[in-house]
C-alpha cells in the first residue's frame, strides 16, 4: 500500500473514534437523563455546551497545527479528548457533566482542521476531495456503530462503561500516531520517489503569509471565505441534529421502541456515509468535466437542496417508518456536502488549510450551538417536529449559497 493511504487508513480509523466519542453521549441520552435527572432544556445546554467550547477553540488549534504541524497537535487533541471522554463516565450531575463536555470540546477542537493539514501535506489536489470523503464516509461508520457499543456495554454494566472504552480506545489510537507518523512525505525514509512525486506533482513554492499577527487576520476580507462559512453555518445546524437530538427525537419525539431503537437510529449514518464517499468522488470527477468552480460547486449544492426537502418532510408526515427512511435519506444528501467543503478549504487555504478548515467549521458550531440549545426549548414547549421543521428549512438555505463559492479563489 502507498504510504499516503497508509496514513489515510490511520486518519479515518481516528475520524471514526471521534464520532463513536461524540455521539455515545446522544445514544446514552435517555439513560443519562433518567439517572442524572436532567430535564430536556438541561440536556439541551449539555449537548450545547461542548459546541460551544469546540467552536471557540477550533480556529486557535487549527492556527497551531498551520505552524507547530498537524502530528503534534493532533496528538494533543486526542489524547485531550479521551481523558475527558473517560470522566464523562464519571458525572454525578448536571454541573460536572456540563463541565467535562465543556472541556471535551476544548480538547477535541481542531481535530479536523488538523486531519486537513495533513491530507494537505500527504495528498495531491485532485485526490483531496476524495480523501476528504474517506475521512468523512468513516465519521458516519462510527456514529453508525455507535449504539451497537453503547446499549450492550450499557446493557451488561450501565450508561459509564462506553465513555471508559471509548476513552481508552483514543489513547491507544493517539500512541500508535505517535510512532508511526511523519509530519512530511520527505521525512517518510520508506516512501518511493514515484509517490512523492504524485504528492508534490502540483505545488508551487509559497511564502508563509498569514500565520503571525495581523496578516492572519486578513483573510476575514474574503468574500469568498464569509460565503464558505455563511453555507457550512447552515449544513451543521442539520449535521448536529442528527449528532446531538436525533436519538431523543427518536426515542421520546417518534416514541420509537427499545427493540427497534439500533435499527432506526443507525440507518441514517450508515446511508450518510454513502453520501460521504459518493460526494468526494464525484465532485474530484466533476472538476475534470467542469473545472474545479463548478466540480466543487454543483455537487453539493444538490446534496443540500434534496437533503432540506427530505427533512421538511420527515417532520410532517406521522408515520415513523416514513420519516425514518426520509431522514436517511436527506442525511445521506447533506453529507455529500462534507467532503466537498472541507476540499475547498484547502483548496482555498492553501499552507493555511488549518486556519481557513478552522474558521468553516466554528461558523457551523455557531449554527450547530444555536439550534442545539434552541432545539430543547422548542421541543419542550411544541414539540419535536418544529424545530425539525425549521432546520429543514436552514438546510435547503444552504443549498443556493453555494453559489456563492468559488474554489478557485485562493487567500
Amino acid at each position: 500500500m502507498q504510504k499516503r493511504y497508509q496514513v489515510l487508513a490511520s486518519l479515518s480509523v481516528l475520524s471514526m473514534i471521534t464520532f463513536l466519542d461524540r455521539i455515545a453521549l446522544s445514544s446514552a441520552s435517555a439513560s443519562i437523563m433518567d439517572d442524572l435527572h436532567l430535564s430536556t432544556v438541561q440536556w439541551g445546554w449539555i449537548l450545547g455546551i461542548f459546541t460551544i467550547a469546540y467552536g471557540a477553540f477550533e480556529i486557535p488549534t487549527g492556527w497551531l497545527g498551520d505552524k507547530l504541524g498537524g502530528k503534534k497537535v493532533l496528538t494533543r487533541v486526542v489524547i485531550w479528548w479521551s481523558v475527558f471522554t473517560i470522566l464523562t463516565g464519571f458525572s454525578t450531575g448536571f454541573i460536572m457533566l456540563l463541565v467535562v463536555r465543556f472541556l471535551f470540546g476544548v480538547g477535541e477542537a481542531g481535530a479536523y482542521p488538523n486531519i486537513s493539514i495533513v491530507l494537505n501535506k500527504w495528498f495531491p489536489a485532485l485526490e483531496r476531495a476524495r480523501a476528504q470523503a474517506t475521512i468523512w464516509g468513516f465519521s458516519r461508520i462510527g456514529a453508525a456503530l455507535t449504539p451497537f457499543v453503547v446499549f450492550p456495554l450499557q446493557t451488561s454494566y450501565n450508561w459509564k462503561m462506553p465513555f471508559y472504552v471509548l476513552g481508552v480506545a483514543g489513547i491507544i489510537w493517539a500512541i500508535f500516531w505517535i510512532l508511526t507518523h511523519k509530519e512530511n512525505p520527505s521525512e517518510h525514509k520508506s516512501i518511493s520517489p514515484e509517490e512523492l512525486a504524485i504528492i508534490q506533482a502540483d505545488r508551487t513554492a509559497t511564502k508563509d503569509h498569514g500565520l503571525k499577527g495581523a496578516a492572519f487576520w486578513k483573510m476575514f476580507e474574503s468574500k469568498n471565505l464569509w460565503f464558505l462559512m455563511a453555507m457550512y453555518f447552515c449544513y451543521a445546524i442539520g449535521a448536529y441534529f442528527f449528532q446531538s437530538w436525533f436519538h431523543t427525537y427518536l426515542q421520546k419525539g417518534r416514541l420509537i421502541p427499545k427493540e427497534e431503537l439500533i435499527w432506526a437510529s443507525s440507518l441514517p449514518y450508515l446511508l450518510a456515509a454513502l453520501g460521504c464517499f459518493t460526494g468526494g468522488w464525484l465532485s474530484d470527477k466533476a472538476i475534470i468535466k467542469l473545472g474545479k468552480k463548478w466540480g466543487r460547486r454543483i455537487v453539493p449544492m444538490i446534496g443540500l437542496f434534496i437533503a432540506g426537502l427530505c427533512l421538511i418532510g420527515a417532520s410532517l408526515v406521522t408515520d415513523n417508518l416514513t420519516a425514518i427512511i426520509a431522514l436517511g435519506i436527506g442525511m445521506a444528501c447533506m453529507d455529500v456536502t462534507a467532503p466537498v467543503a472541507w476540499a475547498v478549504a484547502m483548496d482555498m487555504g492553501g499552507e493555511r488549510s488549518g486556519a481557513v478548515s478552522g474558521s468553516m467549521n466554528t461558523a457551523g458550531l455557531t449554527g450547530a450551538y444555536i439550534s442545539t440549545v434552541v432545539f430543547g426549548y422548542l421541543a419542550n414547549s411544541y414539540g419535536y417536529n418544529l424545530p425539525l421543521l425549521l432546520i429543514g428549512m436552514i438546510v435547503l438555505a444552504g443549498a443556493f449559497v453555494w453559489f456563492k463559492i468559488d474554489a478557485t479563489k485562493t487567500l
